[in-house]
């Protein structure tokens, strides 16, 4: 059965790498849904998530492959673990007079922020899990989608690196 798995890979900040790990994917027929690449708190270092769909096998073809690449220090499947994601998205909303009071509170319920407003559409920022961002836009089309902008999944362990290795199970 496929499903959606979100990768962490640590890699050296080197030109070309983004490149290898996106030809590792596309060379063998795997897609990419999400992919956002930065540097980390160490400029020699960049962190990759990259969410991917497929059965067990692919994934674990897929994490295989990834952990080869000579520049890839380390590869973690947070998938199935707890682990914090959040994504942007910006969105043109088609807002005549007669619904824009409505979209804008939807927009409120959603916790996002309206960033432009012109005659007959408003400009959206929205941030938080892939979920929450996929129901507001779900909803959103129901007046008309313009234009949208989509960050992809960012994300981290909620596991303690140090200390005591306790997991608190609250929601930031």
């Amino acid at each position: 059965m496929e499903h959606k798995h979100t990768f962490s890979v640590l890699v050296q900040n080197k030109f070309g790498v983004l490149a290898r790990v996106a030809g590792l994917f596309s060379g063998r027929g795997y897609n990419i849904s999400s992919l956002t690449v930065n540097e980390t708190h160490d400029p020699a270092v960049s962190k990759m998530t990259i969410v991917t769909i497929g059965d067990d096998a692919v994934l674990e073809q897929i994490y295989k492959q990834v952990s080869k690449l000579v520049e890839v220090i380390k590869v973690t499947d947070l998938t199935g673990s707890l682990f914090i994601e959040r994504e942007i998205a910006l969105l043109k909303v088609k807002a005549p007079k007669k619904v824009r009071a409505e979209i804008v509170q939807v927009a409120e319920i959603f916790e996002s922020k309206i960033v432009t407003v012109h005659k007959d559409e408003l400009g959206i920022e929205i941030h938080g899990r892939a979920d929450k961002i996929d129901n507001f836009i779900q909803l959103m089309t129901e007046y008309g989608i313009i234009d949208l902008a989509r960050s992809g999944r960012v994300a981290i362990s909620k596991e303690s690196t140090y200390g005591d290795g306790e997991i608190s199970s609250a929601t930031i």
